[in-house]
């Protein structure tokens, strides 16, 4: 497909987004008609460099939907992108909320998801779906990175169980409080970050590499979704304030999202080994 030539950087990159999504939308879509809109979605990524411009965001969603009927727009968890994410779904919109790693983040997703679905209620607007990710094994890394530097003591069996025990919270607080937005795993790092949640509602991002470590486990298999991480585990991750602010429900503020240090990172690498290299692209 031809990309003209006085295209923006911005909107080249976009360009080629839209490409590849609407490729990858038709392959889909025979499963979004079957399951009249509950699967087969492609997600679109607002521009990464704008995490903090909620009006620049909620212009871009607009013309990302446009693509294809089975787009879901993905938004950062910052204060910025919740305001995004709570009009999109007033407004019909399917979305997953992307760069989250804590309990707070993705309580405030579902909390402003809730107010979306009031409001498309009023409006008689039929709400799209809304996903919650948190990139367990992206905050294992950042947790290890944060511990050895401290000198924290943490060992590496219990820093592996930091994403874990961070979604499995949030996972009984979901369901406590009622909240409809579904929680999505992502940034796994082994099997065990998946069999650790089987039984769980949820909808897994699993990379092919991941995938094929679980294939080749035996079992047995038994739902652990409800299986706590042990509370000296837990106990000794708290030693390190980073987890800590993770783990708490209050641990951090909206305002915080954006600043909070695995998401600066992981925004970052979304910049650098995912946007700008479109918008350098040589046609």
């Amino acid at each position: 497909t031809a990309i003209p030539a006085s295209l923006t950087p911005a909107q080249k990159a976009e360009e080629i987004a839209r490409i590849i999504t609407t490729s990858l939308a038709a392959r889909l879509m025979p499963v979004f008609e079957r399951t009249k809109g509950g699967q087969g979605f492609t997600c679109a990524q607002v521009n990464p460099t704008k995490a903090g411009d909620a009006a620049f965001m909620l212009d871009m969603a607009r013309r990302l939907v446009k693509w294809a009927p089975n787009i879901c727009v993905k938004l950062p968890v910052t204060a910025a992108g919740l305001d995004v994410l709570e009009e999109g779904v007033a407004e019909g919109r399917s979305v997953c909320a992307t760069a989250g790693f804590t309990v707070p983040q993705v309580l405030a997703v579902a909390d402003r998801h809730m107010k979306g679905l009031q409001r498309a209620e009023m409006n008689g607007v039929r709400p799209g779906r809304c996903f919650a990710v948190v990139m367990v094994g992206r905050l294992d890394d950042y947790i290890r990175d944060v511990a050895q530097d401290r000198k924290a003591g943490v060992k590496e069996s219990d820093v592996i169980q930091a994403g874990t025990a961070v979604i499995k919270r949030a996972y009984t607080l979901f369901n406590e409080r009622g909240y409809k937005a579904t929680l999505m795993p992502a940034g796994m790092r082994g099997a065990y970050h998946a069999t650790s949640l089987s039984g769980a509602d949820m909808v897994m991002s699993i990379a092919p590499k991941i995938a094929n470590m679980v294939s080749a486990e035996t079992g047995p298999w038994t739902e652990r979704i409800d299986e706590p991480v042990p509370a000296d585990v837990i106990d000794r991750l708290m030693a390190v304030p980073e987890f800590a602010r993770a783990y708490e429900p209050d641990g951090l503020k909206p305002e915080d999202f954006i600043t909070f240090g695995v998401v600066q990172r992981t925004l970052s690498q979304f910049v650098e080994a995912g946007w700008l290299p479109m918008e350098n692209y040589t046609l």
